[in-house]
């Protein structure tokens, strides 16, 4: 992995904020839903909350997760309970929620998945068509959407993305192949959506590279999202960083982007300017 720069290690109050997370259990209190793809380890509220003040960050963003199916107890009592933390909520057309009071809660987005390959959606997911059914509703609450695809996947639902009445946030990067290049037709329709001013992208790179003996590949891609427009990107650990062994350093994941920008200006933007227009 790259030499990281100098370490966000004191907490305080910056404004910075950490879009992308989940937490599990205990499962004592807090089971996962019997129908699940995969089956994590514990990952507790408090075990984050230690994290990013380890790290200096003040705020976190919960991605509801989908291990969880439609039990969102775990994540509304943890709004409930630390108002630094903002949440995003896995919702079906078939879910009866008002959006509006979800949004008095500390709830600032739903999530949908459409990616390709094997694996494909998880099980708990919603999808594109639920995203289809419930963007006007979303719209009436102020609430975003965040979409987990990939490069591969994005011409199907690229027009759909361009002309969204709410402003989209798409996870891990767009879920671009390294080895493709910047180049790549899905990439390019990923920078083109950039451009659009309506959607955003999470920089969590690793995600991307996992395959890879040399992250500086993923390099390349980020600069290109900076240069296309840096006012709609926001950045995100991914902990408790699932299913990836060996398990990443977070600290390092955040020196990674800060030693990738050099730009002060981009990297206050990526982690306080953006995400507090987005989240707060």
């Amino acid at each position: 992995m790259a030499t990281t720069l100098e370490k966000m290690s004191t907490p305080g109050t910056k404004g910075i904020w950490d879009c992308h997370a989940h937490v599990f259990g205990p499962y004592e209190h807090y089971p996962l839903a019997a129908n699940r793809t995969y089956t994590p380890p514990e990952a507790l509220v408090q075990q984050y909350l230690s994290l990013l003040d380890q790290m200096g960050i003040d705020y976190g963003v919960l991605v509801h997760p989908s291990a969880y199916g439609d039990d969102y107890r775990l994540l509304f009592e943890t709004l409930q309970n630390n108002h630094r933390i903002r949440g995003v909520i896995v919702a079906s057309a078939e879910n009866a929620l008002n959006f509006t009071a979800l949004r008095d809660q500390g709830i600032r987005a739903a999530r949908f998945s459409h990616r390709s390959g094997a694996a494909n959606n998880f099980l708990g997911s919603a999808t594109i068509e639920d995203f289809q059914s419930l963007k006007s509703t979303l719209a009436n609450a102020n609430l975003h959407a965040e979409i987990w695809t990939d490069c591969a996947a994005l011409q199907d639902i690229y027009e759909t993305l361009k002309t969204s009445p709410v402003p989209i946030v798409i996870d891990h990067m767009g879920g671009f192949n390294p080895q493709n290049g910047i180049n790549d037709a899905g990439f390019q329709n990923l920078l083109r959506l950039l451009d659009s001013g309506h959607v955003w992208i999470k920089l969590c790179v690793y995600r991307n590279l996992l395959n890879q003996t040399d992250w500086e590949i993923g390099k390349p891609f980020m600069k290109a999202m900076i240069q296309q427009n840096p006012d709609r990107l926001v950045w995100g650990s991914d902990w408790p960083h699932l299913r990836v062994v060996p398990t990443p350093n977070t600290p390092d994941l955040l020196d990674l982007l800060k030693q990738w920008t050099q730009d002060e200006l981009v990297i206050q933007k990526i982690l306080k300017t953006n995400p507090s227009a987005l989240y707060n």
